[in-house]
């Protein structure tokens, strides 16, 4: 589940330790090549706008192809519409305003129980992860 934090609370990448903020731009392959990602424990993943989705990219390739295991922190302009999504792309936590409405935010992380499709935290399919046709 996917940690949502309030942002008078949070500490930001400045100040925190083996943290490590990525603009969305940034090209992951070069900063794995310098050995940027090496003992880093959280990765901030800047969301400039709601519509800019490239930090869901970056997330899934972090998570994938540099396997990364620790904190990915969504920040920026997150939207709770958008909090789901951003779990399945391996997001553990998201900075949301501080007049966020939590409860509403809690309800859209529960809003659906199982996926058919694949996704970071889960990569087979569905049909891949049951094994008799009565689960289904």
């Amino acid at each position: 589940m996917i940690k949502l934090i309030a942002a008078s609370a949070h500490q930001t990448g400045a100040n925190a330790p083996k943290t490590l903020q990525i603009a969305n731009d940034a090209e992951l392959a070069d900063l794995a090549a310098a050995g940027a990602l090496e003992g880093v424990e959280r990765i901030e993943l800047h969301f400039p706008k709601f519509t800019d989705g490239r930090a869901f990219s970056q997330a899934m390739l972090l998570r994938r192809r540099y396997h990364f295991a620790g904190d990915l922190c969504a920040t920026g302009e997150v939207l709770i519409d958008q909090l789901l999504q951003m779990a399945r792309c391996g997001f553990s936590s998201a900075v949301l305003p501080d007049d966020t409405d939590w409860a509403a935010a809690e309800r859209q992380l529960r809003r659906f129980t199982g996926f058919y499709q694949g996704d970071a935290r889960t990569p087979a399919p569905r049909f891949a992860r049951v094994s008799t046709p009565e689960a289904v």
